[in-house]
């Protein structure tokens, strides 16, 4: 997965960058299909603001998060990823069918 990580009004730091890193595989444990991570973080007077967009095979995913805190601000964002990219699997793996053959499933 590569993560581009842009900062405005805001120094990326090392530990932000280590941060949002290890916060992102969480999001590889429920989808393996991430093929990109553009991450954006700006502040705004009092305001942090996180957003990401993810490209996933067949989808793209959006989320923001606004937030008094950085961290509580990218925290947010990836649990609503996370959240996404979980109903985007679900919805692929159901969208596949279920495997039962018509021909039987009348029988019964």
């Amino acid at each position: 997965m590569q993560i581009s990580l842009t900062g405005h009004h805001i120094d990326i730091t090392d530990s932000l960058k280590d941060y949002v890193d290890i916060k992102l595989e969480k999001l590889e444990r429920h989808f393996d299909n991430v093929t990109n991570v553009h991450v954006i973080l700006s502040v705004e007077k009092l305001r942090q603001k996180a957003e990401a967009t993810l490209h996933i095979n067949g989808a793209h995913v959006f989320a923001d998060s606004v937030q008094e805190d950085m961290y509580a601000a990218i925290d947010s964002l990836i649990d609503k990823l996370d959240r996404q990219v979980i109903k985007h699997k679900e919805k692929m793996k159901n969208h596949r069918g279920s495997g039962v053959d018509l021909k039987y499933a009348t029988e019964e």
